[in-house]
């Protein structure tokens, strides 16, 4: 049976002490203790794992100030901060085994915008994309780039003074910041900006806080001092990061001193930033984009330096691997016109070199180029197999939006050896950056490794991603020793392990490049901001006398916690495994379907990496009980009394599996994680299996057993519509449902039902003896309707005007009879059941497929679950049938039908979660069905509508249901008339009927008003 768990991690006597205090305080932001919250800020988008005590949410500035004053009386002294944001870390960057300094819930703000000098002022933790949303209606942009830009916060790219796709043009962070507002250790507030050289005499004029005028005045004078040292010893590189950047505190004649350019990079280890003011770039009034394709990738590499010399903007790489790997993802769809096959070539390498500025500019150096690499071509030079351009900039950012998914992507490797990040940003000069690759290769090859490749080959950094097992101990040694040959081989090509992601764990390579002096200088000054070694402890360097530094290469690592988990059990959990910590699912867009009930709780532990982190926690437990996961799930359930006991004491006794269970019941089910996430996280798969054991221990909620038997229930409710309403309708039953089972605005049975709408017409009757007596030659003309509970009992009208439309084209409906789907019972973890319905269904549809006639459903939800959860459960046992949706078969119908003349209708078609992600191409299908038949339509890019099945009708999720609709549906429908606003789901139609009062059509609806005019 599943038994309590206790994770054993419970809190310092210290930190529990400081933390009560500072709930006394008047801190006002949040204060997390939850070992969920924890677990899921132990790790980044690395392969290491350290559990912090608690996480701080400081809700402003202020709240920094009171945390680190409180921690600076004698009786804190020993409590440690690591500020953090995005956690996009590859390295462990922020992570730590004491309190966590979160500002991306609260203190995301932009401050001001001055486009008339060209700067910003923002908080910490507003996300990088998020700023240029900002920006972009003043006709700016923050131009440092990286692939995680939709969730990486300013806080964290100025601290890890990041940069990426046009560096050599843009720069990176630490060129754009103007100043900066940071709290130090003993909680005061400094203000850091460019100063003369004048202004040094005197302590009063640089700042009125005594500590910052003994930091300002200690960093010039050894910066000062140490100069020649300095120009001696940095590499000469435009991604060179020290961490402490002592090259650049100082302008090139000495006449200039910024002590932001030593919080610049510095990781969290000198002071807390809060707020920033950055410069910004115009945007570029022309974009144009060339994809060069190669034979192989070292023809890439060493074409890369000819494309620099050409002026381009950027100048971006990736490997056949990375290609790959994008053409069995969702992003494939967006780019597969732009990145096309050269007819009888092969692919194994792609530079995308972007020109952007003025258009005659532009114009001028891509004519250039293109005249260079169709010679080049003609003469079988450089490798070049062929070429693409666009000067489309939605089709600019899909290129774009398929490399920085290249990160992810990487993950999705097939095999137990998953490319990882540890060696990643290496940099050099660009001119030796081919040579240093080909060595690299040969370190790798040398430890018979497959790896990735792609980066940024005009700065000479290519992001180099080994495939390794963490949970084999034999490959976690071999990371520390390739992580020593990368490091020894970037010294002798005059580079750096670190030219963008920070250092990390990383900081024990700091003396080799640095020398004994000055690295000692970076000792001290970590040794005048931060004497205790309490900010961000164990990275980068620690001050003298306070012993070696924390974490390196060597430290815990989650392969180490997941290697206790049974391979068994691994393998029945492969979602929950697979998750690399890419962070896609914190993506801060409202209009991205990925993930909802993060976007709507601001809370890192409802999101697909915070369940699956918290699941390979419960896995790993439950191992450590001696439990065998695999068997428990074929368990029956422990008796009513004993669940009901259970039940009533899970306020009294802790069990880590409620803590899971937090997590995952606020899961909308959406599968948006399935299709978006680069390694296809299914979080929806793993929660049925969790529900499944859970609820052996444990009663489950009334309205489980609602949502579960509703497929079954609906015929017999079916029988007497009007009845049915009325005793579920009415105002009292809806307290009484709302109270007693948690259910609310369940919607009312169609009436007429779709029985007596289709009485005595020829597509009901189903007889399967006369549909096999066709002859083979006739059966093309006949369509086969799949039913789904929603549209048959709650829409019925929907599915009278599908077989009308199919009438209407020449065709013959037959009404196959209801079959449960069994998706609500498999959402809500009856496992045993869904199976039961699943094989079922799949036996009657099977049978049905060999009259080789097409099955049409028109719920995506309820058609995809027949090619996903039903593959997942059935197996081999599902059989091949395939019941299509209605524009896939659609799209094959009108190839014979001749195209209506323009109508002058225009339409705006909102997608399905599920099926926005499943079948990205959907809204171009629709788009050309719609156009076949005379009309526009427009497809909108949104969020979760907030409905998701029967997530909104559950009065626990009320709110949040309504939020999410208010996020990107409310105001995109405000701005649609409503007879043009086409919406394909029953649960999407469904919410906009209850938050936007009125009821929009299905796009098969419009079709068949198209067809009738």
């Amino acid at each position: 049976m599943l038994p309590l768990l206790s994770h054993q991690q419970t809190l310092e006597p210290v930190y529990l002490a400081y933390l009560d205090a500072l709930e006394q305080s008047e801190y006002s932001g949040d204060i997390d203790k939850r070992y969920s919250a924890r677990l899921v800020q132990a790790t980044d988008n690395s392969v290491y794992q350290f559990l912090p005590q608690a996480v701080l949410y400081p809700k402003n500035q202020q709240d920094i100030q009171i945390a680190l004053t409180l921690a600076a009386t004698d009786a804190f002294r020993s409590v440690t901060f690591s500020a953090r944001g995005g956690g996009t870390g590859t390295n462990g960057q922020s992570l730590t085994h004491g309190l966590i300094l979160d500002v991306s819930r609260y203190m995301n703000r932009v401050l001001e915008v001055n486009a008339e000098q060209g700067w910003v002022r923002v908080e910490a933790g507003v996300v990088k994309d998020a700023l240029n949303d900002a920006l972009r209606p003043h006709g700016f942009f923050f131009s440092p780039d990286l692939s995680t830009s939709n969730r990486a916060t300013i806080g964290g790219m100025i601290n890890t003074d990041a940069s990426g796709a046009g560096s050599l043009v843009y720069g990176k962070t630490s060129d754009h910041v103007l100043a900066l507002r940071s709290v130090l250790i003993d909680g005061s507030v400094l203000d850091t900006q460019p100063l003369d050289a004048g202004l040094l005499c005197n302590p009063d004029n640089v700042s009125d806080n005594p500590l910052g005028q003994k930091l300002i005045s200690a960093v010039a004078a050894v910066c000062r001092e140490k100069r020649t040292q300095i120009e001696n010893q940095f590499p000469k590189l435009n991604r060179f990061l020290t961490g402490y950047d002592l090259k650049h505190v100082w302008n090139d004649n000495l006449t200039q001193f910024d002590l932001s350019r030593i919080l610049t990079g510095s990781e969290g280890t000198l002071a807390v930033i809060t707020e920033a003011k950055l410069n910004l770039t115009p945007l570029p009034n022309e974009r144009a984009m060339v994809n060069i394709k190669y034979d192989s990738f070292q023809s890439a590499l060493r074409h890369a330096p000819s494309l620099v010399a050409a002026r381009a903007t950027v100048v971006e790489t990736v490997d056949s691997k990375v290609l790959n790997l994008a053409r069995e993802d969702i992003v494939w769809h967006s780019v597969s016109d732009l990145i096309q096959e050269v007819p009888g070539k092969v692919i194994d390498g792609l530079n995308m070199v972007e020109f952007a500025g003025d258009t005659v500019e532009v114009e001028q150096k891509l004519a250039s180029l293109e005249a260079v690499l169709t010679e080049q071509i003609s003469k079988g030079e450089c490798g070049v197999l062929g070429y693409q351009v666009t000067q489309d900039k939605p089709s600019i950012e899909k290129i774009y939006g398929m490399r920085k998914k290249a990160v992810g992507l990487l993950g999705a490797t097939k095999g137990r050896r998953k490319p990882i990040a540890f060696a990643e940003d290496t940099a050099v000069p660009p001119e030796k950056l081919a040579d240093y690759i080909m060595e690299f290769r040969a370190v790798l090859d040398g430890h018979n490794l497959q790896y990735g490749m792609f980066g940024h080959v005009d700065a000479g950094v290519l992001h180099v991603r080994p495939a390794l097992d963490m949970c084999d101990v034999e490959d976690e040694k071999l990371l520390r020793v390739i992580s020593d040959q990368v490091a020894a081989l970037t010294l002798k090509y005059g580079g750096l392990m670190w030219g963008e992601h920070g250092k990390g764990v990383r900081g024990e390579y700091g003396p080799s490049v640095f020398g004994d002096e000055l690295y000692g200088v970076l000792q001290d000054i970590k040794g005048l901001f931060d004497p205790d070694n309490r900010l961000n402890p164990g990275k980068l360097v620690a001050p003298k006398h306070t012993g070696a530094l924390y974490y390196d290469i060597d430290s815990a690592k989650r392969g180490k916690f997941d290697r206790q988990i049974p391979i068994e059990v691994r393998d029945a959990f492969p979602d929950v495994m697979n998750c690399n910590g890419n962070g896609l699912c914190f993506n801060y867009s409202s209009y991205s379907p990925m993930c909802p009930s993060f976007k709507v709780t601001g809370d890192r532990v409802q999101s697909p990496k915070g369940r699956a982190g918290l699941m390979r926690e419960w896995l790993r437990l439950l191992e450590a009980e001696g439990v065998d996961v695999n068997a428990l799930a074929k368990a029956k359930p422990l008796g009513l009394l004993q669940r009901v006991q259970n039940t009533l004491n899970a306020q009294r006794d802790y069990d880590y599996s409620h803590e899971v269970m937090e997590s995952l019941k606020g899961c909308l089910a959406c599968k948006a994680c399935s299709g978006q996430c680069p390694v296809k996280v299914d979080v929806p798969k793993f929660r049925a299996q969790f529900f499944n054991i859970y609820y052996q221990r444990y009663l489950r909620p009334a309205k489980d057993y609602l949502v579960a038997g509703i497929e079954d229930s609906l015929p017999l409710m079916a029988a007497a519509p009007r009845l049915t309403n009325f005793a579920a309708q009415n105002p009292l039953s809806q307290w009484v449902i709302k109270k007693a089972i948690g259910y609310v605005d369940a919607p009312a049975l169609s009436v007429p039902t779709l029985k007596q709408r289709l009485d005595g017409h020829a597509s009901r009757g189903y007889d399967l003896a006369a549909l096999q007596a066709i002859p083979e030659e006739a059966r093309s003309q006949f369509v086969l309707v799949v039913q789904d509970p929603f549209n048959s009992f709650y829409d019925s009208g929907l599915v009278l005007r599908f077989i009308q439309l199919i009438e209407k084209l020449g065709l013959k409906p037959v009404l196959l009879p209801y079959k449960p789907n069994g998706k609500p019972t498999h959402i809500k973890g009856f496992l045993d059941k869904f199976a039961k319905t699943a094989q079922s269904s799949a036996d009657f549809l099977n049978q049905v497929h060999k009259l080789g006639m097409p099955m049409v459903g028109i719920d995506p939800a309820l058609v995809l679950c027949y090619r996903d959860e039903y593959r997942e459960v059935l197996g081999a046992n599902r059989g091949h049938f395939e019941v299509k949706l209605a524009n896939e078969w659609l799209l094959n119908v009108i190839k014979d039908l001749p195209a209506k003349a323009a109508q002058g209708k225009q339409y705006t078609w909102f997608s399905h979660c599920t099926e926005s992600t499943a079948k990205p191409n959907t809204a171009n299908e629709w788009t050309k069905i719609f156009a076949h038949f005379g009309a526009k339509l427009t497809a909108v890019n949104l969020g979760c509508c907030g409905m998701a099945g029967t997530y909104g009708h559950e009065a626990e999720n009320l709110e949040r249901s309504k939020a999410l609709f208010e996020m990107s549906w409310q105001q995109t429908l405000a701005k649609i008339e409503q007879p043009q606003v086409l919406v394909s789901g029953y649960s999407c139609r469904t919410q906009v009927k209850r938050f936007a009062g009125y009821k929009p059509k299905h796009p098969l609806e419009a079709l068949l008003e198209l067809a009738n005019i």
